[in-house]
């Protein structure tokens, strides 16, 4: 579902009460282009919990083929370099 800011900006935040009950998700666009979106803190905890658990994994993955070190010095050098 796509509103416009403007119409957010007439009928205040309780539109997306009224949207929410369509779509688990509004798009805001700010002058024509989508620019946001909104949605439930519900969802939001889930995708929260769906990074998470994917930055878990790579991480895991990454201590599996031993693509990490714990090196104090030499990661301080890596993120100089950077």
């Amino acid at each position: 579902m796509i509103v416009s800011a403007n119409e957010i900006k007439r009928h205040g935040v309780s539109l997306f009460d009224k949207l929410f009950e369509k779509a688990n998700e509004i798009i805001i666009s700010v002058r024509g282009k989508k620019k946001y979106v909104v949605i439930d803190y519900e969802e939001y905890k889930k995708f929260r919990e769906y990074e998470l658990e994917k930055a878990y994994r790579e991480v895991m993955e990454d201590i599996e083929k031993g693509d990490f070190h714990s090196d104090l010095e030499k990661h301080i050098k890596m993120i100089k370099n950077v």
